[in-house]
Formats: C-alpha cells, sequence, structure tokens
C-alpha cells in the first residue's frame, strides 16, 4: 500500500482527497518509481479542483512532475536505484502521476536525474522550469542576443516566470518583469529582473501596433497580454507562448507579424521530444543558478496538496510548490 492524492467523479460529485492505494492499482508500464518529490502546478490545481477540464479518466492522481528512485523495470534503458525524473507526457491527466509515493510509467517518459540537482532542487524546477529553459532556448534559436533588448516576462511571479527570469538573467539579458503582484517586486529583482511592470499595463484591449520595446518575450497568459506583446515587439522581435493564465483567446491582428516580422513560436512541454528534453535539463544545469532556486521553491507535504491547490488558483502563491509525498 501507498499514499496518493485521487481524484474521483461518481454520483456524489467530483472530488479529490489523500488515500491508502494498491500498487495493484497503479496502470500499465514498464518502470515502476518510489517518488521522493512531486510538484503542485496550476494544471495539477486545476485537476485537483475540477475548474479545468484536465482529467482525462477516473479514477486519476494528479500530479505532472516527479522525482524518484527506479524500483523495477523491464526497460532497457533503467534498472532499479536509477534516479529519475518525469515531466509531463499526460501524467495526471490520462496516466496516473506524481502526487502519490509510488508511480507506474513507461520508460521512454522518463529522463535521468541530473547529477548537478538534488531530487528536491529537481522538483523546484519541475516542468515549469523546464518550460522556461524551452523557451530560452526557442529565443536563442531565433537569434535573439542580450544585445538586441530588453525580453520581457508575464507571470513573472510564477514557476515558468521564475525560472526564465533567473535564466535570463544569467545568460545577459535584460530581463522585464510583468506581474500582478507588484508586492512581488523585490523578490523578482533578487531573481534578476531589471524593472517590474504592472499586468494591468497589457490587460486592454490591444492595438493593432504599439512603440516597439520587446527583442524577445517568455509569456505564460494569452488573451490581451499575449497581443499586447506582440504589438510593441521590435522589429523581427521573438515571442515564445507557453501558457493560458489569463485566457485561451488571442485578440491580436496580423500586422506584428506582416509589418515587423514578429515571431510567435509555441512552446509545448507536454509531448516535447526526448533530445529537447535532455538539451533543456542539461542547459539548465549550467545556466539556472542553483542559489536562487531557494527564493523560487517552497515544500510542503503530500496531505497539504488539496488545500494549496486552491490557494495556487487564487493567486497566492509564488513561484514553486515542491511536495515531499513522504510526510
Amino acid at each position: 500500500m501507498f499514499k496518493g492524492i485521487l481524484i474521483e467523479k461518481d454520483d456524489n460529485g467530483y472530488h479529490a482527497g489523500l488515500k491508502e492505494l494498491d500498487e495493484a492499482q497503479l496502470p500499465e508500464g514498464d518502470v515502476t518509481v518510489r517518488i521522493s518529490h512531486s510538484t503542485l502546478n496550476y494544471k495539477d490545481a486545476l485537476a485537483i479542483t475540477g475548474k479545468g477540464p484536465v482529467v482525462k479518466t477516473f479514477p486519476m492522481v494528479p500530479g505532472i512532475d516527479f522525482v524518484g528512485e527506479v524500483e523495477e523495470s523491464s526497460h532497457a534503458d533503467y534498472k532499479a536505484g536509477d534516479k529519475v525524473i518525469l515531466n509531463g507526457w499526460g501524467v495526471g491527466e490520462a496516466h496516473w502521476g506524481g502526487l502519490a509515493q509510488k508511480a507506474r510509467v513507461k520508460g521512454d517518459w522518463l529522463i535521468p536525474l541530473p547529477e548537478q540537482f538534488s531530487p528536491e532542487q529537481a522538483m523546484a524546477i519541475g516542468t515549469a522550469g523546464y518550460t522556461a529553459m524551452l523557451c530560452v532556448l526557442a529565443l536563442e534559436k531565433h537569434g535573439v542576443k542580450p544585445e538586441d533588448g530588453e525580453i520581457v516576462v508575464t507571470g513573472a511571479n510564477g514557476g515558468v516566470g521564475s525560472v526564465a527570469i533567473s535564466v535570463l538573467s544569467k545568460l545577459g539579458y535584460d530581463v522585464v518583469a510583468v506581474t500582478g503582484r507588484p508586492d512581488d517586486a523585490d523578490y523578482l529583482k533578487q531573481l534578476g529582473a531589471k524593472d517590474i511592470l504592472d499586468r494591468a499595463e497589457f490587460s486592454e484591449k490591444a492595438k493593432p501596433l504599439g512603440k516597439s520595446r520587446w527583442a524577445g518575450a517568455v509569456d505564460v497568459a494569452g488573451d490581451n497580454v499575449l497581443a499586447n506583446i506582440c504589438a510593441t515587439m521590435k522589429y523581427r522581435g521573438v515571442v515564445t507562448a507557453c501558457g493560458l493564465a489569463a485566457g485561451m483567446n488571442f485578440p491580436a491582428t496580423v500586422a506584428p507579424f506582416i509589418l515587423r516580422g514578429v515571431t510567435l513560436a509555441g512552446i509545448d512541454s507536454v509531448m516535447c521530444p526526448r533530445e529537447d528534453r535532455l538539451e533543456a535539463w542539461k542547459r539548465l544545469g549550467t545556466d539556472l543558478d542553483v542559489a536562487k532556486l531557494g527564493e523560487i521553491g517552497h515544500e510542503i507535504g503530500l496531505g497539504e496538496a488539496v488545500e494549496k491547490a486552491h490557494e495556487l488558483l487564487e493567486g497566492k502563491v509564488r513561484g514553486r510548490i515542491i511536495v515531499d509525498v513522504n510526510r
């Protein structure tokens, strides 16, 4: 038996709670992992609260991230005792995830835990940090250099934003953080933000074009925020879009793309190919200041995850939530 958060939907409604689970309940897979730590992401919070159509089948153990030790494996790349990470692949949505003490998954979904990181540090990064690194890699791929100008990061106090600011500032970029929580200004500047802007400046309906300012962008918001970012990009600027915290819509025009040559690069972390995952984690090992993870990550016990999910959706959580599944 092992403990896990279980989401159920039945005649009594939609509910999530800490349960005792039997290993025989685990789904199919060729690697069984004894989990040490997981995380609580925005998507996990939507799944736990039922406030978003995240869960595809019931019952479901949420948790799109985990780190742990292989307990049993029939996969050629892994053996008992190996330390591994999982991010995405529909885990926590269509396949039992990481907010439990055990998981059984396909070995192809795993990558080795980089030696630079402890399990806690790896989860302080998690899907959010790995997504942020994918955004940085996309900016580099499209030729955005520090000398080209400022990089704007929306949702700056969240997990993606926090890691993006840390990495970009270490790489020499001038980063401007956009947040709806001005009280977090000191935190964002400690991470490396040069300037802080209020999200309200980006929340109104966008004009086709605005004054050009940004060489690059990391956007987790979507909706009017993304539209305003695109409208204020410099010539041949690059926007990486990886979230929808403000909404699914994109109420923009083609003007930035056909008049300024702006590139809008979509970033998907869930089904991202293995080679790109390995590259992102390798770069995190060199380009993220590990000392800043203490500011970004905050640890809770497994039994606190359901309550904390509600706080996350209410915008009361800063940075990353690490979940110690054994307390």
